[in-house]
């Protein structure tokens, strides 16, 4: 390691006492670089066996925002599989590629008509909150993730800092429309104890949680509301 250091440092003495420095020549070459990420492809691997998720991250960032479709499935490690057909919510914490499960704390979904506190079977959706989903109408690009929730037609679009995630939701017309927010849904693990509070259009707390490849870890969150609630309700033990 300490001669791969050396070398790279002789390189750069070698560079710079040969080539004269000339400030509009680097600033003119840097207003030329492309931007490569239009060639990033997020599906990539979320398919078969490759472990990784779609979702909105940034290099080193706090959280992973990506949509999940099952928690137990050696498959679904990151949350995400390109062969399931259901989508269960939008949860901030992920890993991608590992080979193991981990994360998927604080879980959001958004639905319209009656509340249902179960997120269902995979396959028959009607029985919770889940919803089925087409990828034809999924868009996964650098930092930038939507999906039409065909349940409900309901159109999310996810995008992240490297400290906050951003859920953009559009719901059609409808008598009811509301957000789940499911602290007990985790990948590979178990919640120890769970804390939630609202204020106004804020809601606080934590998912203190054991298992996984986590180990063990507690997730403290912040999520504000671009709108009031009209009305909100905490289910314990169903």
């Amino acid at each position: 390691m300490r001669t791969k250091y050396f070398m790279v440092f002789i390189l750069a003495i070698i560079i710079v006492g040969l080539t004269r420095y000339d400030k509009n020549s680097f600033d003119n070459s840097t207003n030329q670089l492309n931007d490569y990420t239009q060639y990033v492809d997020p599906m990539i691997g979320t398919d078969w066996n490759g472990h990784t998720l779609p979702g909105a991250t940034l290099p080193n960032g706090m959280l992973q925002l990506s949509s999940d479709t099952k928690t137990s499935t050696w498959n679904n490690c990151s949350g995400y599989h390109y062969s399931d057909k259901s989508i269960l919510g939008f949860s901030h914490t992920h890993y991608s590629g590992t080979g193991a499960g981990g994360g998927g704390d604080i879980l959001f979904m958004p639905t319209v008509g009656k509340i249902k506190l179960n997120a269902g079977d995979i396959d028959n959706t009607v029985d919770g909150y889940r919803s089925k989903y087409s990828h034809k109408n999924e868009l996964a690009s650098s930092g930038y993730y939507s999906v039409l929730l065909d349940d409900y037609n309901i159109q999310v679009s996810l995008t992240a800092t490297k400290r906050v995630g951003f859920h953009k939701y559009i719901f059609p017309k409808s008598e009811q429309a509301n957000v789940i927010l499911d602290l007990v849904h985790g990948l590979y693990d178990n919640p120890d104890s769970l804390f939630i509070q609202v204020n106004g259009n804020e809601i606080s707390g934590y998912r203190a949680a054991s298992g996984g490849l986590d180990k063990s870890n507690t997730i403290y969150f912040t999520a504000e509301f671009s709108k009031h609630f009209k009305s909100y309700g905490i289910a314990i033990n169903g």
